[in-house]
């Protein structure tokens, strides 16, 4: 897939998101927000030629990034869309969580997508 392809699968995922936390969702929403980080930070990875493969190629490819722009908000948006892909499977996450973390998912989305301008 490239990354454009990858771009757009991202940004699919944060709609889909909404949706399914609108609909009560929890799991579903969780899910799709994990989607959305994952697929952005790929579509970047694959635009440097970074490895993308595997959950730790993804977290270390966020940290680059977070070095690389010196924003430390990648490395945390990162870290936040692991919880939602943790709450998935096991539904830990309290209610101002899932209230207040979501857009912080969007922005590291959006935060890095930029980053193929």
């Amino acid at each position: 897939m490239t990354e454009q392809r990858r771009a757009a699968a991202a940004l699919e995922f944060l709609a889909a998101s909404e949706r399914e936390f609108a609909a009560g969702d929890e799991a579903q929403g969780s899910e799709k927000l994990w989607g959305a980080a994952s697929q952005a930070v790929i579509a970047v990875a694959q635009r440097r030629g970074w490895k993308y493969g595997s959950h730790r190629d993804l977290k270390i490819a966020a940290v680059r990034l977070a070095e690389e722009q010196s924003d430390s908000e990648i490395a945390s948006g990162f870290a936040i869309a692991e919880k939602f892909h943790a709450n998935f499977y096991h539904l830990f996450m309290e209610d101002y969580e899932l209230e207040r973390d979501p857009e912080m998912v969007r922005n590291f989305v959006n935060r890095v997508l930029a980053l193929l301008n």
